[in-house]
């Protein structure tokens, strides 16, 4: 954050969620700022341009609109960027890191249902002859990853309950597009309502029903953490028998630094890990020390567990969450 001045600070830590469901959005946040629409709207711009966030836009809470999973494949050495091609042109994958691990290549995949996801991580094992691990979601303890930047901000704000039943089919182009991220421009919900065929009202209400319903998870600046100095990054992957995971997952997700917390599915002998949390540390001494404070809940501290360091971005974009045509 040291390359940042302090507009560009409170640009990127203050509106990560919470965009203003107004037509001028960028107004809004340039009159909290005490500035012009324009100099946010150069600012975003530039720091898009500089790799600081990816979109503005949504994150959509995993398996409610889309089916989603975290997946990884044990890549030999010599055909790590061969393979991370591979799986980066399939169209649903939207992260994928190298870490350090015998299954070192981890990617996240989406598609509109579950088939569509399958058929994808077919094609993966297909064109590259690997395992890929199929890792689902079972129950998310914290999966924002909306944390704060700076140590004066203010807390994130709890989740919101979700109601699935507020979903309607023609939700999913509009959640797509703002999977994507918006047009930084002036009107950008009047710009994504023409693409749409809507009127800028009902896109305007729609968000905020998908909001309020909890199928997005948050509206805003979604920064690259990497690129802010967040470098050190470790997955770390928990030995937890099942019976105890309910009561140690909202635990370990209230740590500070613990920045996501989910129970996965594990895969019978070979990947018996089942509650997951993400650190995200400026050096890797920060993140240790991150966790040896979960390390030393009770129900922790005789777990065994596997400590995943991020070493390589290969892809980060918004979810797929509609067809690719």
């Amino acid at each position: 954050m040291e390359h940042f001045d302090r507009i560009d600070t409170r640009l990127l830590d203050e509106f990560q969620r919470d965009l203003p469901l107004v037509p001028r959005p960028f107004g809004a946040m340039a009159q909290a700022l005490g500035l012009e629409e324009a100099c946010v709207l150069d600012r975003l711009t530039r720091l898009k341009a500089q790799g600081a966030l990816t979109r503005v836009g949504a994150t959509i809470r995993p398996n409610t609109v889309a089916a989603s999973t975290l997946a990884a494949l044990a890549v030999p050495e010599d055909r790590l960027d061969e393979v991370a091609a591979i799986v980066g042109a399939e169209p649903g994958v939207n992260h994928s890191y190298l870490r350090e691990a015998e299954w070192n290549l981890w990617f996240v995949a989406t598609s509109p249902d579950a088939d569509k996801l399958g058929a994808s991580l077919a094609r993966i094992e297909a064109r590259t002859g690997l395992r890929v691990l199929d890792l689902r979601l079972i129950k998310p303890f914290n999966i924002d990853l909306g944390f704060r930047l700076t140590a004066h901000a203010r807390p994130m704000a709890a989740p919101r309950a979700v109601d699935p039943a507020a979903l309607r089919v023609e939700d999913r182009p509009l959640l797509h597009a703002l999977s994507q991220g918006l047009d930084i421009v002036a009107h950008p919900f009047a710009a994504l309502a023409d693409r749409l065929g809507w009127t800028e009202a009902q896109v305007l209400a729609r968000i905020d029903a998908l909001l309020k319903a909890g199928l997005v998870s948050r509206l805003g600046v979604i920064v690259r953490h990497r690129t802010l100095g967040w470098t050190s990054n470790a997955m770390v992957v928990w030995d937890v028998p099942e019976g105890d995971i309910a009561a140690v997952g909202p635990k370990l997700a209230a740590l500070p630094g613990v920045t996501l917390c989910y129970q996965r599915r594990p895969v019978p002998d070979v990947w018996p890990y089942q509650l997951y949390c993400m650190i995200h540390g400026k050096s890797r001494d920060q993140a240790l020390a991150v966790l040896a404070t979960a390390r030393a809940l009770p129900a922790l501290s005789q777990v065994p567990h596997r400590v995943l360091f991020s070493t390589r971005c290969f892809k980060q974009s918004g979810a797929q969450i509609a067809e690719v045509v």
